[in-house]
Parts: structure tokens; C-alpha cells; sequence
């Protein structure tokens, strides 16, 4: 399926409902919507998002994640990553994270407040792994360094093709069974907050858990 066929486009017939009776409940649909879409679409804004943190030393960290699933009915997405990444230490140190994205084609900005677990072990964990590992992105988790370990020249990784790349993916498929360093991370939206960019007036709104919705000073 071509998935970016269905990629859907911002309609003035859609803005103009926002503004009426439930124009809110709709917008907020919308976006689970585009969120679900961005998770099962490449190339669409969404799926890479910047992931901020803070330390056990107070101070804020970010990095770019890729949106692997979404759960519209469930409040929930994840993505996943290596175990000893410092995100990881951070996110044990202090759960609530906020992921920040925006989308060219939409004009769309999205900042999500989120409650993240950290699953390496279990079913949640394996499941994944089990997709995962048929991939040559397992190739990711397999690195016996951790990320942001210093690295002499003669240590960079050769340049390989896809190819080459599923070839020795297949070489340790042994290695791959262990999940190795693998884990996902499971977030429960807090917090939507919504900002849209038009020639016409931009437009804010906010959707958090347990309150009503509302609009805000862009």
C-alpha cells in the first residue's frame, strides 16, 4: 500500500467546522488521525519527532525518535531505542518527557506531554523485537558500544549497501533471538497542545487528560 497516497490535507471545509459546536472534539480526532497515519508513513512530518528529557543532573536533553505506533483509543505511542542510550537513564530518572513535532506540508505544529515506560524485557518488549529483527535496522541494537561512545577514525563504520547490510543481518541471526540491547518506550499522552500556521490567522489549542479542551493565544 502507498501509504503516502492517503496522507491527508489540511481542508478549509474541516477548519470551518473547528470553529462550530464539538469544532474541538473534531480538531482532536484530527490529530490521532495524523498521528496514527505518521506512524505507518514514511517521509510524513510526524514520524520523526524530538524527544525531550532531563538528567539525573537537572539539565534538559533532546533528541530525534522515530513514532514506531500509535493508540488513539488508548492515549498511547511508542518508539523505540537502545537500552543504554541516555535517554533511557533519563526517562527512569524522571518519566515525563515531551515529544515536539511539525509537519511542512501541514503547517502543523504538535507538542505532546508524556508519562513513559521503559520496557526491555516482556511480552511488550519482545513482540517487537520479534518485527524487528526480520529488519536490517536490528543492526541498531547489536553494537557491542554504546551510543555516544568516543570512536577513533579506524573505527568508523564502513558505508554499506541495504543489501550488504540485510546479508550480515542474516550472519547473526543467532545474536538477534537475544535482543541484545533493544528496548521500546511507551508513552501516555498527557497533553496535546496544537499550533497551525495560516496566511489567515494562526490558530492554538490544547487537549489534556481529565480537563476540557480549549483554545489558546497562538
Amino acid at each position: 500500500m502507498n501509504h503516502n497516497a492517503d496522507i491527508a490535507t489540511p481542508l478549509l471545509a474541516d477548519e470551518a467546522a473547528w470553529q462550530g459546536p464539538g469544532g474541538l472534539a473534531a480538531l482532536e480526532e484530527r490529530l490521532w488521525q495524523e498521528l496514527s497515519l505518521a506512524a505507518a508513513t514514511k517521509g510524513h512530518g510526524w514520524r520523526i519527532a524530538a524527544l525531550a528529557t532531563v538528567g539525573p543532573d537537572g539539565l534538559p536533553d533532546a533528541r530525534n525518535v522515530v513514532l514506531r505506533e500509535v493508540d488513539p483509543a488508548m492515549r498511547r505511542l511508542c518508539f523505540f531505542t537502545d537500552a543504554r542510550a541516555p535517554k533511557v537513564t533519563h526517562l527512569r530518572h524522571q518519566p515525563q518527557a515531551m515529544l515536539l513535532m511539525w509537519c511542512p506540508r501541514l503547517a502543523w505544529q504538535l507538542r505532546l506531554t508524556l508519562d513513559c515506560e521503559v520496557h526491555e524485557e516482556g511480552l511488550a518488549a519482545s513482540s517487537r523485537w520479534a518485527q524487528l529483527k526480520l529488519t536490517p535496522a536490528a543492526l541498531d541494537y547489536l553494537s557491542q558500544r554504546a551510543p555516544g561512545t568516543t570512536l577513533a577514525p579506524q573505527d568508523l563504520p564502513a558505508t554499506i549497501d541495504p543489501a550488504a547490510q540485510a546479508a550480515t543481518a542474516a550472519l547473526q541471526t543467532p545474536a538477534l533471538s537475544s535482543r541484545e540491547y533493544f528496548a521500546m518506550v511507551m508513552g501516555e499522552v498527557r497533553k496535546l497542545d496544537w499550533l497551525g500556521l495560516a496566511p489567515g490567522g494562526h490558530r492554538r489549542a490544547r487537549f489534556s487528560a481529565g480537563a476540557e479542551p480549549c483554545w489558546l493565544q497562538p
